[in-house]
């Protein structure tokens, strides 16, 4: 086993698919310190600067005082703190579900709940691009997983059609991680009507950026008059909390039976010690500050519109999203690790993102614009890499 190790992780250097984590000293930013060197950063999922809010940092601190640092046990034995039970009200009655169930994880979530409202002879229908996470989740739960090509329904449709099983769930992230473009929710849902099919949504770059007060993809659509109301009972919606919301964890939120069935059924929940109730805490304010933030989502949405309008480039593509994810794609595994050094040599940080991540022939910089860049900024990265590229 320790020789095949050893081949394998020569192989992925060989091919240039190898990955080393970077040191990082300091607090989160615009700018990050790497090996205590400073980079103009354009990688974080921080789209907000949550991260950094003074009101979400002492509501952490007091609720260290008022909890402790950790619970000490799962759930369902004595760790479920009345700090985890208020923000999972304050989330539903946000987002207009009855009921809100909190995670560790954006990876634990998508496997503790697919993994128990599904099983064998179901049928899970996944989007070709889905996060990986969703994919793990799908092979967890034995039921029989068919893919459909990216966003394109008539191939879903082809497949529900054939389908035999009683239970189908549609699966899919609401906005794809590696592309920034948004699923084609509306249409989604009116399949899962036609087929009597249930739809799972992993919001996790949706969540605090999309739709009125941050209220992800359903209230974006809701928004845009495309959906009749932010909430149906064949949704089971997931959000991510380390992303926009600047802290950890994740929540999912549906129909009370769903939850109280999650709570008897998933393993993932069940068995594991609950998040410290101080963090759910934190997590309260940080609804609190999501739903406050207008200023602050304009102020990035004019980032990415700056960034789209004013940058044409010769030789590389850049996708066409309208979210803070902006990927730039380049082709080969060496030309964004090119890309990537170049700008790292600049004083520019964006991730080089390659298979597996991405189908090969299509590694590329992942750009992610956040609240706390300035203008100034994105100017600076545009012209870099039209330096590059001339």
């Amino acid at each position: 086993m320790l020789d095949q190790i050893h081949h394998e992780l020569q192989s992925l250097k060989d091919n240039h698919l190898f990955r080393a984590r970077k040191l990082l000293s300091g607090r989160l930013g615009s700018n990050l310190s790497f090996n205590h060197q400073n980079y103009l950063s354009f990688s974080s999922n921080d789209y907000l600067g949550l991260s950094q809010n003074q009101s979400i940092q002492d509501a952490l601190i007091e609720g260290i005082h008022l909890s402790g640092n950790g619970m000490g046990a799962s759930h369902l034995i004595s760790g479920h703190h009345e700090f985890h039970e208020a923000f999972e009200n304050a989330f539903s009655e946000a987002l207009n579900f009855e009921r809100a169930l909190l995670f560790s994880s954006g990876y634990m979530a998508n496997m503790g709940v697919i993994s128990a409202l599904v099983g064998k002879d179901d049928t899970i229908f996944s989007d070709k691009l889905n996060h990986a996470s969703l994919n793990d989740a799908s092979i967890l739960s034995r039921a029989i997983h068919k893919r459909y090509r990216h966003h394109d329904l008539q191939h879903l449709e082809d497949l529900l059609q054939a389908s035999k099983s009683k239970v189908k769930l549609i699966v899919t992230d609401a906005v794809f991680s590696m592309d920034g473009d948004l699923a084609n929710i509306p249409d989604l849902l009116q399949l899962c009507e036609m087929y009597d099919a249930y739809l799972y949504i992993d919001d996790a770059h949706g969540f605090g950026v999309l739709g009125k007060n941050g209220k992800g993809i359903l209230q974006h659509f809701y928004d845009q008059e495309k959906i009749k109301e932010p909430y149906s009972p064949r949704i089971f919606y997931m959000a991510t909390l380390g992303k926009a919301a600047g802290i950890y964890g994740a929540v999912v939120a549906s129909s009370n039976n769903l939850i109280e069935y999650l709570i008897q059924k998933s393993k993932q929940y069940i068995y594991t010690t609950a998040i410290p109730a101080f963090m759910a805490y934190g997590l309260k304010e940080s609804l609190n500050q999501i739903l406050k933030a207008d200023q602050i989502r304009s102020h990035l949405n004019n980032l990415i519109t700056q960034f789209r309008a004013n940058t044409k480039f010769q030789k590389m593509t850049l996708g066409s999203s309208l979210t803070p994810i902006q990927p730039l794609i380049v082709g080969s595994e060496i030309n964004a690790l090119r890309l990537n050094k170049w700008l790292m040599e600049k004083g520019i940080y964006v991730p080089a993102i390659r298979p597996p991540t991405v189908p090969r022939g299509t590694s590329r910089l992942r750009i992610s614009l956040s609240a706390l860049h300035q203008d100034n900024d994105v100017l600076t990265l545009m012209k870099t890499i039209l330096d590059f590229e001339s």
